[in-house]
């Protein structure tokens, strides 16, 4: 047989043709403008076929977003061209472990700092220092639930306050001294006064704080509630240079961040209602904690679905990006489910537990049997499909080949989705970060690569 290199000029394209077309199906089909790939044409039984369905995405604002005890305390000011100017304040109880030794009457007071133990940090200029103010808190946080737009009042003079460059220390222990006077007080009482009898006492007489960000920082602490993130008391007894601590914590403590927006000027500024769909132009963008979500209208699958018959489907992805370019100290939300939602907006409930509804992942069951044998969408959160974020290529990318397979079979009812920053492993990130991220509307698709049998 001869080599390639002695092929005729004509053999030879042929074989690089194939070559190509090898290559570009194992590769995922990286080139989008391939429609209507057959391979194998000879054996008259297989067509490959590449297929690119753009979505229409829009912006939603959620209703009642519940950022009680998140358990990260989110601190920060941030400006952008389409999101506006977005702050959030933590407001957080604070606890004292019950039988825990005081301080006794002849202790001798050496320092009070308020300690914040961060867990992320998020933005821009993190070479410069950024700066936190804890505040007494006016009202107490009462036992209800608390939305990302609820604050409470606090006293305007702050108990401690801090100045910090991050650069690249972003899981850090902060300490900011305590206003000495108020430092002074507290430890008095808590050598001989019943404020610190037990925690209902101790909490009349401390009804909370709430950690203020500096308006222009343009920057998101995340700290953490518990025993790193309170008020440390440092003392000694009188002849005796033994050093104690007493700690006043954020442990099993209630709290909620308070997020406020000004879209004035923006493409978000059209986003008034809560739970209505928004065209912001040609950028379409998620931010957490301020709750604001994307919509994908699916249903341009319904009329590439009614087209084809015979098909599986071998490769189905959801594709956004590559996303707008942000600040190397700026992360992306990484990690989203899609919810199915009906006309208004409003998550689908399952009608065995009324557990939301999510497009399962690839390999994972889409229908189950309720209990009297009718198939219903999967109600597994654990097994949801997850949208990841892919740094190399920028791309927020989910396979759905399952899904679509369970579509085209009329196993499960095509439903427009919402995407929402939450996995089984990292959490609710609409409520524990600021992070956010956009993308040209043109650059949300769905990729199908299939089979059909002829």
């Amino acid at each position: 047989m001869k080599s390639c290199m002695e092929c005729t000029p004509a053999l030879r394209a042929k074989f690089s043709v194939f070559a190509f077309f090898l290559v570009l199906i194992l590769g995922g089909c990286s080139d989008p403008a391939t429609l209507g790939l057959e391979l194998a044409p000879e054996n008259n039984q297989i067509g490959v076929f590449y297929k690119e369905i753009p979505l229409n995405a829009q912006v939603v604002l959620l209703d009642s977003f519940n950022t009680t005890n998140a358990g990260i305390l989110i601190v920060g000011d941030e400006e952008d061209p389409y999101f506006g100017k977005t702050r959030s304040t933590a407001f957080t109880r604070l606890y004292i472990e019950q039988g825990s030794e005081r301080p006794k009457s002849e202790a001798i007071l050496d320092s009070v700092f308020f300690n914040f133990s961060t867990v992320s940090v998020n933005g821009t200029d993190l070479d410069k220092k950024k700066k936190y103010a804890v505040h007494l808190l006016a009202k107490p946080l009462e036992d209800t639930l608390y939305y990302n737009f609820s604050k409470l009042p606090y006293q305007p003079n702050p108990i401690a306050e801090l100045e910090i460059a991050y650069k690249t220390a972003k899981d850090t222990l902060l300490k900011a001294r305590l206003n000495p006077v108020l430092a002074s007080e507290i430890f008095t009482k808590l050598k001989k006064g019943n404020e610190f009898d037990n925690l209902f006492n101790f909490r009349k007489y401390l009804p909370g704080v709430a950690i203020v960000p500096r308006a222009g920082d343009n920057t998101t602490a995340g700290f953490s509630l518990g025993g790193n993130t309170g008020i440390t008391f440092h003392y000694h007894n009188t002849g005796d240079t033994t050093k104690l601590t007493y700690k006043i914590t954020t442990f099993s403590s209630r709290s909620f961040n308070g997020v406020e927006s000004d879209r004035r000027g923006t493409p978000t500024a059209v986003v008034t209602d809560y739970l209505k769909s928004y065209s912001t132009g040609a950028i379409v963008g998620m931010k957490s904690g301020l709750g604001l979500a994307i919509r994908l209208d699916t249903s341009p699958l319904d009329a590439f679905l009614d087209t084809i018959k015979g098909v599986v489907f071998n490769q189905v992805t959801l594709q956004m990006g590559p996303i707008e370019d942000q600040n190397d100290g700026q992360k992306p939300i990484s990690g989203m489910v899609m919810k199915f939602i009906d006309s208004k907006n409003q998550v689908l409930l399952s009608s065995i537990n009324q557990a939301e509804l999510h497009v399962q992942g690839d390999g994972q069951v889409q229908v189950i049997e309720d209990e009297k044998g009718n198939k219903v969408p999967n109600n597994s959160f654990l097994s949801s499909a997850l949208i990841n974020y892919e740094t190399i290529s920028k791309l927020q990318r989910a396979g759905i080949s399952s899904y679509m397979n369970s579509l085209y079979k009329k196993e499960l009812q095509r439903k427009d989705l919402l995407l929402y920053a939450i996995t089984p492993n990292t959490g609710d990130d609409f409520k524990r970060s600021l992070r956010q991220f956009k993308v040209n509307k043109d650059k949300v698709v769905m990729t199908v690569i299939y089979s059909k049998t002829k």
